[in-house]
């Protein structure tokens, strides 16, 4: 299994940087088996069922860019420069882990300032990456970072603009619940209330699970054999309340169908013998053909980028030619792509 086999060409003006507005407004391709229809994600609970469950991801993303001042005593005196910062996952002992732009001459035990009162300190440096010691914790120090942070939009977002205020609403989806994402799952920023009500009222059933989406969702695979590579990990959480209504829903008959590759990764991590279990921690699976899902009867998700991890999680439900037909498709008919663009919805042949 090839990384090549997972490249398509994709134009570059399909490459989304805003939303669609309103959020149901975007499209949605919806691939049953071999069949293919062109739609809205306003038109979604015309192909649910009554008896469906969908599996959300509530995570919350953090303004997690932060621009601050380097501030250094030497023999020139007291110096400073600008540095960026991006966090990229919390520590047990309450630092963060954070990249820097420029981070060549850092050192430990430098502060850095963000905002009156918002400062921290380089205690380590290790592959890369620092640690950083802040000056606030706990609702302080989330105050604080919403008011001095940006929004971490994805690379191939950012290299067109700067981020703004409006992805502050934008990059969060309306059922956010719990902070330590600095990735958003993207197919769920398509929901409003209005929409989630709506499905309500048809008779599908909704499940809320947690997966803190890491910066690591953008890394680039760098080995020809996808085999031999090595995901990234995420902290989750299915609680014993979820994995409860997902394995009823399953014992009824109904469908489950995870909203996003995070919710999907998630409960197949928590997957044992076709019914999930409670589970918390860190997961590293990588879904690719020959995968078999034990939980997920279909999927909701976004267009991803070419030979990511995500192209193979969904070949691996879909089939991988029948993927490629899909994102011909959609290349075709101009939908858009990647975070902020439009929607799938990927129900396998029964």
């Amino acid at each position: 299994m090839l990384l090549s086999d997972f490249d398509f060409d994709l134009p570059e003006a399909l490459i989304a940087t805003r939303p669609a507005t309103p959020r149901t407004s975007a499209r949605l391709l919806v691939a049953q088996g071999d069949a293919t229809e062109d739609a809205r994600v306003s038109d979604l609970p015309g192909y649910l069922r009554p008896g469906d469950r969908l599996v959300l991801n509530n995570t919350k993303v953090i303004p997690a860019r932060l621009s601050g001042v380097r501030r250094r005593d030497g023999a020139e005196g007291l110096t400073e420069s600008r540095i960026e910062i991006t966090l990229l996952e919390p520590r047990t002992d309450g630092g963060w882990q954070a990249l820097a732009k420029p981070a060549r001459k850092v050192r430990d035990g430098e502060d850095i300032h963000f905002a009156p009162g918002f400062s921290a300190r380089v205690v380590g440096r290790a592959d890369g990456q620092l640690t950083l010691a802040f000056s606030l914790s706990g609702d302080d120090f989330d105050a604080a970072l919403a008011a001095a942070g940006a929004m971490p939009l994805p690379p191939y977002i950012a290299a067109r603009r700067a981020a703004d205020e409006q992805d502050k609403t934008d990059y969060q989806t309306v059922f956010a619940r719990h902070s330590g994402a600095v990735a958003a799952p993207t197919a769920s920023l398509h929901f409003d209330a209005a929409l989630l009500q709506r499905i309500a009222d048809m008779g599908v059933d909704f499940t809320e699970v947690t997966l803190h989406v890491g910066a690591g969702t953008f890394l680039p695979v760098k080995v020809d054999d996808v085999t031999q590579h090595r995901m990234h990990s995420e902290w989750g959480e299915v609680s014993e309340t979820a994995a409860a209504q997902i394995n009823a829903t399953r014992v009824a008959g109904g469908r489950v169908i995870p909203v996003g590759t995070t919710a999907c990764r998630l409960i197949e991590s928590a997957a044992s013998d076709g019914s999930v279990q409670p589970w918390r921690g860190e997961t590293d699976i990588f879904i690719r053909p020959g995968y078999r899902f034990q939980v997920a009867d279909g999927l909701m998700t976004n267009f991803h980028l070419p030979k990511s991890t995500l192209m193979m999680l969904v070949s691996a439900l879909m089939g991988r030619e029948r993927m490629m037909q899909i994102y011909a498709h959609a290349i075709a008919h101009r939908y858009r792509f990647f975070s902020y663009g439009d929607a799938s919805l990927l129900l396998p042949a029964d």
